[in-house]
């Protein structure tokens, strides 16, 4: 969401004045930002760069600019926790104290270029602090939602070999509990007032490392992060993302989708997990030179957060810097869009992405807005529906989403699933990478989405795996057998449902009672936005080949009840 405010100036609870005599030892003279060169960089009318790093190429460019007083009024980053503390940084600030991290990083935490970093973190400052350090240094950054339990934090150490954790002291006693299984795991590093037997302390590495630090030269092809995402089956995948799919990426995502000019403040809601938060609150917004405000309260304001707004009566509030609404993550309803119309007075604008492709549809300031639609293949991207042949299907024709890729995979899109050229492979049929979502489009170019065309479960813009939670519920003795799949939601659009047989000895307990201790059960093995807000026991399972027919089964009596 976007919101255009004049802010009054507030002082940091950090002590950043106090270091700022150290800020003309890293000052060098940077040329000018080149936003025409990027612009054709992400139109593909000029060719990627071989080398770039976000940092140096774009934020120092930026505290240079802002240096140099022709460069933006607004803080490159502002932050509150709704309980009285607020920081403000400045491009310049923001440069001054990665730097010192990026030290930090490569000092105490023994990083080096190409190692990665699982950190899980809340809209805090530090975790800006981080992401920025790690492209400074090399190191691949893989974020992680504070959601997270020990089994999930247990599988990602092991899957990314991380050699460091940095977290908070919420979920540091978690960490413990798993970390000697890895035997990657190296370094644990606490965001925190207080001290840990065995961990670093984030502010206490601060505080002593060197404020110069030389920011490694970076290819563009070269990993920069990765995302657990989930899939219809198995365990989470890691998508790897390059410097030149995040940093260059991004660029047309905060030009023309978020219409961001250095004078303007955007506030994204999205959990620090979701590759939204890279788009909306680092590249896209940064490449404009925008600043970037942080609620550390508040969650997210996909599609379900706009639901729960509408049911309010919005009239009643004066939005006089209110400029442009955005949303991602999960399809809009049109009578949400129109609720929010007619008490705001503003349209929302629905992007369309995905964790491996990053923003790919949108609908664009000038655009004419079909409520319900997607908008239109954003630059440089050429969408199409297909069939299974891959064969382009007429205009209204319901198929696969698609993406055209030719011989040269798309800078913008991932490097690849880490440790699985198969699933990679996958993704392809003939010129098209397939999305995993049904759609059709109309005569217009616009395009429509009916759903997933396989098992994953999209509840308030997480994405779910049924196979997942169906893992953990077997793991239970009351559970004989169970099946997990999407179930329409007014406010999250869909939940999880789990269907399940119960084995003899527990078929006479109270099904209310049971039924909330198998919610109880997955809530607390896993993160708890995916455990199943509807239980349903049944005899028995429809009769199918493979868990996947029986879902789709399942999955079409129970969206044809609404």
């Amino acid at each position: 969401m976007k919101i255009l405010l004049v802010f009054q100036v507030l002082q940091s609870s950090w002590s950043i004045h106090t270091l700022h005599r150290l800020f003309h030892q890293y000052h060098k003279a940077f040329a000018p930002l080149n936003v025409s060169y990027y612009e054709a960089i992400s139109r593909c009318e000029q060719e990627v760069p071989e080398y770039f790093n976000f940092a140096s190429d774009v934020l120092d460019k930026w505290s240079q600019i802002e240096k140099e007083r022709k460069g933006p009024s607004n803080p490159a980053l502002w932050w509150i926790n709704g309980k009285g503390d607020e920081i403000k940084w400045s491009f310049e600030e923001l440069g001054f104290l990665s730097q010192k991290v990026a030290n930090m990083l490569s000092g105490p935490c023994s990083l080096e270029r190409g190692d990665r970093v699982l950190v899980i973190l809340p809209r805090i400052p530090e975790w800006w602090l981080l992401s920025v350090a790690c492209m400074r240094t090399g190191v691949i950054i893989i974020p992680g939602t504070t959601q997270l339990t020990a089994q999930d934090i247990c599988y990602r150490l092991l899957a990314s070999k991380a050699k460091c954790i940095i977290t908070t002291d919420v979920l540091a006693p978690v960490v413990d509990l798993v970390a000697s299984k890895s035997q990657f795991l190296k370094t644990k590093v606490i965001v925190s007032e207080s001290r840990r037997a065995e961990w670093l302390n984030f502010s206490d590495l601060l505080k002593t490392a060197p404020a110069i630090h030389n920011c490694v030269k970076t290819k563009s092809q070269d990993p920069m992060a990765i995302y657990f995402t989930s899939g219809a089956t198995g365990s989470p995948k890691m998508v790897e993302h390059s410097y030149g799919s995040f940093g260059l990426g991004f660029f047309l995502l905060g030009s023309y989708w978020m219409n961001l000019t250095p004078s303007d403040i955007l506030w994204n809601m999205s959990d620090t997990a979701w590759v939204k938060a890279a788009a909306g609150s680092v590249f896209g917004p940064w490449f404009q030179g925008s600043c970037v405000f942080i609620h550390a309260i508040l969650l997210f304001l996909t599609p379900t957060a706009y639901r729960m707004l509408v049911q309010h009566d919005l009239t009643r509030y004066a939005f006089k810097t209110l400029k442009h609404c955005l949303t991602a993550g999960e399809p809009l309803n049109p009578e949400v869009m129109a609720q929010w119309k007619s008490q705001t007075g503003l349209n929302i604008y629905e992007g369309y992405g995905q964790t491996e492709t990053g923003m790919v549809c949108a609908n664009t300031k000038g655009m004419k807005i079909k409520p319900g639609s997607l908008g239109k293949a954003a630059p440089p991207h050429d969408i199409q529906i297909i069939d299974e042949n891959g064969s382009v299907l007429p205009a209204g024709k319901e198929g696969d989403i698609a993406i055209k890729v030719d011989a040269k995979w798309p800078f913008t899109f991932f490097t690849r699933y880490v440790d699985d050229p198969v699933k990679t492979a996958s993704t392809i049929r003939g010129n098209f990478y397939i999305t995993g979502d049904r759609g059709s489009m109309d005569e217009d170019g616009y395009i429509w989405f009916m759903g997933r065309s396989d098992d994953v479960i999209i509840s308030s813009g997480y994405r779910i795996g049924p196979f997942e939670i169906e893992s953990v519920l077997i793991e239970h003795p009351a559970v004989a057998e169970s099946a997990v799949v999407s179930s329409p939601d007014p406010i999250r659009g869909e939940v999880v449902k789990a269907f399940v047989v119960l084995s003899p000895s527990f078929k006479s307990q109270d099904p209310k009672k049971l039924a909330c201790e198998l919610q109880d059960y997955v809530r607390k093995a896993t993160a708890p936005y995916k455990y199943p807000r509807k239980i349903e026991f049944v005899q028995q399972l429809p009769k199918t080949i493979t868990g996947k027919i029986r879902r789709n089964e399942l999955r079409n009596k129970e969206w044809r009840k609404t």
